[in-house]
């Protein structure tokens, strides 16, 4: 392969991994502080693809409809996701990992059948907004514009997410009741509405990467169970509740698939377990976690 090609590889392990992160961050965020393994993250990304088709869909005569479902749709995942979490993962904090595989394997089965009685089984798509429809040409390359928005959109999120943990008021307060949860509610910090707040950002990070994937793929039932093995194997690579973890994890994955495709491509579907083994071995809390003691 010629040395365009590999860019043009490159680009595009580059747009899957910034995908996938915005929903494996979330999960990830999810579980170093509620210390809940949410096996439905993949399905409230899936919900945010459905919605921001819908939304779309009901504003199509209207200038800039997909920009403004990407506002939407998203935000009504969140307020989805606080609803799970005050009526049914508040209950669960502190038991056993089997109760909380069991609840959030069910909720995968509800949002699922949620999204074919509101939209069908059928296949939809979204089309790819203005000004990002077309291709960019440069040196005999051509890419489009929509995934070059994409490897922009990652790292923003990143920044600001690390941003807002690291140096905010809001991070502090995550921060305190992530590392001891009696200690930050005897100071007077209401725990509930931090794990409602954190689980709520979670979700909509996952809508937001449901509404971004939709003009780039087909939105449709069991779209969810496509991502979920991945997100799991990048937080899992990264760190468990590690956010730059999973900014790293993605990108070595997506660019481990990108080229390993073309190396080996009847083994494309193990490039993620293969990765996640070597890793695990190396470094058994991941490349940005540490080690319990």
């Amino acid at each position: 392969m010629n040395l365009q090609g590999l860019v043009i590889q490159l680009l595009s392990g580059m747009s899957v991994g910034m995908v996938i992160f915005l929903i494996a961050v979330g999960l990830s965020l999810i579980f170093g502080t509620l210390q809940v393994l949410n096996l439905a993250h993949a399905s409230i990304y899936m919900l945010g693809a459905y919605l921001c088709f819908w939304i779309s869909s009901m504003l199509s005569q209207v200038s800039g409809s997909f920009w403004w479902s990407l506002l939407m749709a998203p935000l009504l995942v969140a307020m989805f996701g606080g609803f799970l979490e005050v009526l049914l993962l508040r209950r669960i904090y502190g038991r056993e990992m089997l109760d909380q595989f069991l609840l959030t394997f069910a909720l995968i089965l509800i949002i699922g059948d949620l999204c074919k009685l509101a939209w069908g089984v059928e296949y939809h798509t979204v089309d790819t907004p203005w000004p990002l429809d077309k291709a960019i040409i440069f040196g005999g390359l051509v890419f489009p514009r929509y995934n070059v928005f994409l490897i922009l959109s990652g790292p923003l999120i990143y920044v600001g997410l690390w941003s807002l943990i690291r140096y905010t008021r809001l991070g502090s307060v995550v921060r305190a009741v992530t590392y001891n949860r009696e200690m930050a509610n005897a100071l007077g910090v209401n725990v509930p509405l931090v794990y409602t707040g954190v689980f709520m950002l979670g979700c909509w990070l996952a809508g937001l990467g449901g509404a971004l994937v939709a003009p780039m793929s087909a939105v449709m039932p069991g779209m969810d169970m496509v991502v979920l093995i991945d997100c799991f194997i990048i937080v899992v690579i990264g760190g468990l509740g590690s956010i730059s973890g999973a900014f790293l994890g993605s990108m070595i994955f997506g660019l481990v698939t990108a080229f390993g495709i073309l190396v080996a491509p009847r083994l494309a579907i193990a490039f993620g377990f293969i990765l996640m083994i070597v890793v695990l071995i190396i470094r058994p809390w991941g490349l940005m976690g540490k080690p319990e003691r």
